[in-house]
């Protein structure tokens, strides 16, 4: 729970008097959702709340009561829960903070509400050295999530708070808590429904973690805002007349998309924001008719749209048919506007749209009415099955949780005619999983419609999915990349590790009985010796594929007795020679100067959580290759104090901010023009004759840019290709990208990220 928060340093006089006008602004806001029997609980834990952190102040000067107050606003009147969560939200810092104990809630306000306090607190203890804090307290904060998902909504609440008032924390802790966020936050808040929380948070992370794009997004929209709104009234004026004509009950509304999503889509479609065209969104609620069932009247409102605008046919989203798993139900479509421009249109009776805005709070509500179980009560039970899982290391749960959090969702049918839920993608293998993990275990393929398929083939809406096992089967390592399910990635790595275990050690008795045979004491000296000949990188390996069959030991007393003192030994790809004497080992110890030097001379700053900057170690991290220019963070690895420079928005650092947040640090480049950065461009066009020349002749020419290599290939006079070349800064990259664009036949030109080491 974060105390420094808001950014407006004001200076209260009568604390009390403060407080007061909080709680009454407080229960104005929850009036629709509590019963005036139960203001008096409320006010039981306001004054308690405000008792216990009487003369804590923020960083704004204010008191610290602001904050629970404002927690509970959030969770009546933008989640619309009760008085119970009301409470709970007032009283979430109030054991973690403060002498009151667990039991002093439970004595004052009852089990219930002791056990949701109970799940707001922060877990300490003593935990894997290789899990971050942050990670299993996450872990566990979601065990409560099938015993009370109020837990979990309060939490919601809570960093929402945390995200309006981020601006007096320092950079560090901004870009820990906003990446935190965007990780895990943002999507759970989907997930559950609260689509306008899940928006803001996406926003407001943005805001920390990139705010020139941020600012400048926002800036545009708001330019666009009278153009927008007058779009928005001539699409809608037909429809309105239309639905007026049909006599529908009925609310239209317009509104532009986040400024998250919008400069998402420029990133992932490389595209500038004048060249977004779905920048709004129309919705449609209407009141629904008696004797008419709302999904004919969402079809009927649907035929009416779509004799005025023409439909795009592949952009139709029926959720009433099939609601998502967190409860969400409404009809999509995409509709051609008189301008020429796609415009997306959300179709909702009152009912759908309360459960759109209120997310799993109004999903509750209408629960009751439906016999089944609904699809979110099985996420959440599946989650429980996840989280309950003894082998569970809490950073690969994160992964895999987050994985599938977005999941969008296909529906398939068992031999018997049960109906599973599966994320869009899933294989024949994730659906025996999903069936029982012994099932998943002895497959050998499957009957897709009554047609035998493989295991990793991919499943669709619809399909009717039949499971071929055989006892005689056993766990491939290549099936994790057969899967999509947190389910079954768990159980084929859990199944995967004990085959492993077990191998090791049958290895490890193998090789030690031969070595005792030999009257050798296995020595690390022994194993530096043996590793390298049978191409290894670690003695766990070696016992691995001992007891696998794959390392034989017929000619060990023979490797034993070599002289290996001037070979040179092979490691992850890089070459390490044993002798300095040779000309091949003085070029080798050059190469690994350079590459030393090209790794530390300072082209980045770090700043610490000191604030302090410093000369320390650091690289360049692969997965994102930053070059000068780049927003980039800091990795710190807490083994080594050893920094890898990220890009801020590189999917990694963001996992990393979200998982192990203490160790990111402020990094920023400084200006230099010594060191040059390998980027890779891809590239296509029409091809003609000579094209390949104008390229290079750019690049080497006119730009004097090295490059390390050129791929173009050419099919039906189309050309695509790839290019590694050498630049100092993002300038210079974006300088070659605008000039190689002008080239005759160049139609796309993009920077990657991933570069072949």
């Amino acid at each position: 729970m974060n105390k420094n928060n808001s950014p407006s340093h004001v200076n209260i006089i009568d604390e009390d008097a403060y407080a007061e006008e909080l709680y009454n602004d407080l229960i104005e806001s929850c009036s629709k959702h509590v019963k005036v029997k139960d203001i008096k609980l409320i006010r039981k834990a306001f004054d308690l709340a405000k008792e216990s952190h009487k003369g804590i102040k923020r960083k704004s000067g204010e008191p610290y009561i602001l904050h629970p107050v404002a927690v509970a606003k959030i969770v009546t009147s933008e989640i619309g829960l009760g008085a119970k969560s009301i409470t709970c939200a007032l009283l979430h810092d109030v054991v973690e903070d403060t002498e009151y104990t667990l039991e002093d809630i439970d004595h004052f306000f009852g089990n219930k509400i002791a056990s949701i306090i109970d799940g707001l607190t922060k877990i300490s203890g003593v935990f894997d050295n290789q899990s971050s804090l942050q990670a299993e307290n996450f872990r566990k904060m979601l065990l409560t999530l099938s015993d009370d998902v109020r837990v979990i909504l309060i939490k919601l609440a809570d960093r929402l708070h945390n995200m309006r008032t981020l601006d007096s924390m320092p950079p560090n802790k901004q870009l820990k808590i906003a990446g935190e966020t965007t990780y895990l936050y943002a999507p759970l808040a989907h997930r559950l429904g609260l689509y306008s929380i899940k928006t803001e948070l996406e926003d407001l992370s943005l805001k920390y973690r990139h705010p020139k794009p941020y600012n400048e997004t926002a800036l545009k929209i708001k330019d666009n805002e009278k153009k927008r709104q007058q779009e928005i009234n001539r699409f809608s004026l037909p429809i309105i007349e239309k639905l007026e004509k049909s006599k529908f009950d009925f609310d239209i509304s317009g509104r532009p998309k986040s400024i998250y999503s919008i400069w998402n889509k420029m990133q992932t479609k490389s595209v500038p924001f004048e060249e977004i065209y779905d920048l709004m969104a129309i919705r449609i609620v209407f009141k629904s008719i008696n004797n008419e069932t709302e999904k004919a009247q969402c079809w009927q409102i649907y035929s009416i749209i779509t004799d005025i605008y023409t439909p795009k046919p592949d952009r139709i989203r029926d959720w009433i048919s099939s609601p998502k798993a967190n409860g969400y139900e409404a009809l999509h479509l995409t509709v051609m506007g008189p301008n020429g421009k796609w415009v997306e249109i959300q179709i909702r009776s009152e009912r759908m749209n309360e459960i759109a805005e209120r997310g799993f709070a109004a999903h509750w509500k209408y629960k009751g009415e439906k016999s089944n179980e609904g699809e979110l009560d099985k996420w959440i039970r599946k989650i429980r099955e996840m989280l309950e899982n003894p082998n569970s290391n809490a950073l690969e749960f994160l992964d895999e949780f987050k994985m599938n959090l977005f999941a969008a969702e296909i529906m398939v049918f068992t031999p018997k005619g049960d109906l599973k839920t599966l994320p869009k993608h899933s294989t024949t293998l994730d659906f025996a999983y999903e069936i029982h993990s012994e099932i998943g275990n002895k497959a050998i393929g499957a009957k897709v419609n009554h047609k035998l398929v493989s295991l990793n083939h991919i499943l669709r809406s619809g399909d009717q999915v039949e499971i071929i096992t055989s006892n005689k089967q056993k766990i491939q390592t290549e099936w994790l990349n057969y899967v999509k399910t947190v389910k079954a990635k768990t159980s084929i790595t859990d199944a995967i590790k004990a085959e492993t275990k077990d191998r090791i050690k049958k290895g490890k008795k193998i090789i030690e009985k031969k070595l005792k045979e030999l009257n050798i004491h296995p020595s690390s000296k022994v194993f530096r010796k043996i590793l390298p000949e049978f191409e290894v990188y670690s003695k766990d390996e070696f016992y691995s594929k001992i007891g696998s069959g794959l390392i034989k030991l017929d000619n060990l007393k023979k490797i034993l007795k070599k002289n290996t003192k001037n070979k040179i030994i092979r490691y992850w790809g890089l070459q390490f020679s044993k002798s300095s004497s040779s000309s091949k080992d003085k070029k080798n110890n050059t190469t690994e100067k350079q590459q030393d030097k090209f790794n530390y001379t300072n082209p980045v700053i770090i700043r610490d959580n000191s604030d302090q900057e410093d000369t320390v170690k650091y690289e360049i991290a692969k997965c994102c290759n930053p070059i000068p220019g780049d927003e980039v963070v800091g990795y710190k690895n807490p083994k080594d104090n050893f920094i890898i420079i990220h890009k801020a928005k590189c999917p990694t650092a963001i996992r990393l901010m979200s998982s192990e947040g203490n160790f990111i640090v402020v990094a920023k480049w400084t200006s230099q023009k010594f060191i040059s950065f390998l980027v890779k461009l891809s590239l296509n066009g029409i091809d003609r004759l000579g094209i390949t020349s104008d390229i290079t002749s750019i690049i080497s020419e006119e730009l004097s840019v090295n490059i390390r290599k050129i791929f173009i290939e050419t099919h039906d006079g189309i050309f695509e290709g790839e290019i590694e070349l050498y630049v100092h800064n993002v300038k210079t990259l974006n300088n070659l990208i605008l000039n190689i664009s002008k080239v005759k036949g160049v139609n796309l030109v993009k920077r990657k990220e991933d570069i072949a080491n």
